[in-house]
């Protein structure tokens, strides 16, 4: 779980660092500022999880615990509600109408993120190791 864990986050990130270089660069004119401004948001919190997930691989020899519900919760999260914000920033120049399906997937994206998060939180508590 550990390699999947720093394997997961560093695709993240470096797909975090491309959809913010192509957010910077690629859509500046092409869609309003506003849906660049939200295009960012899913980046920031793609990066900020990518990174948590390299937090998480480093921790996880130090529990006894298991971290994949950890890992799915954050990983359905993260492709929930940043790659959400992205079809729905893009919808203008990709076509289509995502807004019924993607839409409600962005704030369930979200709760899964917090999930995700508060298990983690839970799991460390719970757990009895000599510190």
């Amino acid at each position: 779980m550990n390699r999947r864990f720093l394997l997961t986050g560093l695709i993240l990130i470096i797909l975090a660092i491309v959809l913010g270089a192509f957010g910077a660069h690629g859509l500046e004119g092409k869609i309003p500022a506003k849906k660049i401004a939200s295009f960012e948001t899913g980046v920031k919190y793609q990066m900020y999880h990518g990174l948590g997930m390299l937090l998480l691989a480093s921790l996880s020899t130090k529990f006894s615990f298991s971290f994949r519900s950890v890992y799915v919760l954050m990983l359905l999260g993260v492709v929930f509600f940043s790659f959400s914000i992205y079809f729905l920033s893009l919808q203008s120049i990709i076509g289509g109408a995502y807004n019924k399906v993607l839409g409600p997937l962005t704030p369930i994206g979200g709760l899964l993120l917090i999930v995700s998060w508060t298990v983690l939180f839970f799991k460390i508590l719970k757990n009895k190791t000599d510190e």
